[in-house]
């Protein structure tokens, strides 16, 4: 097994490095490497460069529109887009449901969702958790019942991350109780444009209003919106999910944000103390170790092997070094990472002392990570997944 980059890789990695610095617009890695709230635009923009490129569906493969890259280059584009300070492509258009549409879409799905993923015009949701139906997804009731060439869609999502943005979102939908709950299952996708559908902003222990309430009352979908079969939206829902766990591992942002709380330390006076900078080096151990598994994943992926069954095992490790970097950060800015007030921050306060710039974010970090090991199947399912992977 060799973990080394080709000559060919590092030619590929130093023109993506140079087209990032050209393209990525300094007010939002400015915002990125702070820390700070992005808005919808901030998103939107390095979104639609990135389609411009024809690089925001980076994972494509070239008969969908996308570059065609291999499992290392698009490790590498990743990466460079991290350390320079790019904004996280939201993920449900081009990471989530792309792949579900080029795997189970029909051809005119495809031609007609691809191209507004692929460019970065249109947001998409996900619409999967439910008040009684998180981890238990299967458990979920929101439902749709076939009238003619329509669906009928009642009940409701929650945690619909940015759902404020949404123009569509793709929904795993009841549409049949018989047998095992996963058998009854379908996957829609629902403009949210529709009448009947109502968006309700939750306001979090940060301030932000990240994830929402979606609601559906008789909200009509065209019969041709629905994704395959019908009742096989479960099979779909995994497809979709492993692609998701592996995102959320990220280890290119923990790299980036291990260099943030460095420099975090240094400022605040706490490099010095051997304790503090002994934790410092265990995360960078856990960081070095997720890296090392992913380039292994690459390298199966070279061979052709399948490697998304492990996608589990590197949501779990990076969900929780992402906790820690930012519980560090809060622990080396001390009484300046006490919450802030928002609407001061975005008039372009930061405080008065040296380091206000750094500290002034990282109560708000500390506190919205505390989510990263519960979304996307929360970590102890996640154990007892991988658990049975590895036991049978």
């Amino acid at each position: 097994m060799d973990l080394n980059f080709t000559p060919a890789e590092l030619a590929f990695r130093a023109r993506i490095r140079e087209w990032v610095a050209a393209s990525l617009p300094r007010d939002i890695s400015q915002k990125v490497l702070l820390a700070q709230h992005l808005t919808r635009d901030d998103m939107q923009r390095w979104a639609k460069i990135l389609g411009q490129q024809g690089w925001l569906g980076w994972g494509w493969p070239q008969e969908f529109g996308g570059p065609g890259w291999s499992a290392v280059q698009k490790h590498l584009f990743e990466e460079e887009c991290a350390r320079a300070g790019a904004p996280r492509v939201a993920p449900f258009g081009p990471i989530m449901v792309a792949p579900v549409i080029m795997a189970f879409g029909s051809a005119e799905q495809q031609r007609r969702f691809l191209p507004g993923i692929a460019s970065g015009e249109v947001w998409w949701s996900q619409g999967y958790s439910e008040p009684g139906a998180g981890s238990d997804l299967a458990s979920l009731k929101t439902r749709a019942e076939r009238r003619g060439d329509r669906y009928v869609v009642n009940g409701q999502k929650t945690w619909t991350t940015l759902g404020q943005y949404g123009e569509w979102i793709f929904c795993l939908v009841r549409t049949s109780s018989d047998g095992k709950p996963q058998t009854g299952i379908s996957f829609l996708l629902i403009d949210m444009k529709s009448p009947g559908v109502t968006v309700r902003p939750i306001r979090l222990m940060d301030g932000e209003c990240e994830v929402n309430e979606v609601f559906f009352d008789n909200v009509e979908v065209p019969a041709e919106n629905l994704v395959g079969e019908e009742n096989k939206g479960w099979t779909y829902a995994k497809h979709l999910l492993a692609h998701e766990r592996t995102n959320i591992a990220d280890v290119n942002r923990a790299k980036r944000e291990l260099e943030r709380l460095k420099r975090i330390a240094r400022a605040e006076g706490v490099w010095d103390d051997l304790r503090f900078r002994d934790q410092i080096a265990l995360l960078e151990v856990d960081v070095v170790a997720l890296e090392m598994l992913v380039l292994r994943v690459l390298w199966a992926e070279t061979g052709g092997k399948q490697s998304l069954d492990i996608a589990g095992l590197l949501k779990i490790k990076g969900s929780e070094i992402q906790q820690r970097y930012t519980e560090l950060m809060m622990l080396a800015c001390g009484p300046y990472a006490v919450p802030f007030i928002r609407e001061a921050m975005e008039a372009g306060w930061q405080g008065d002392h040296v380091g206000a710039a750094h500290c002034a974010t990282a109560g708000f970090m500390y506190l919205n990570y505390r989510k990263t090991t519960i979304y996307g199947g929360s970590n102890e399912v996640q154990r007892n997944i991988v658990a049975q992977t590895v036991l049978g």
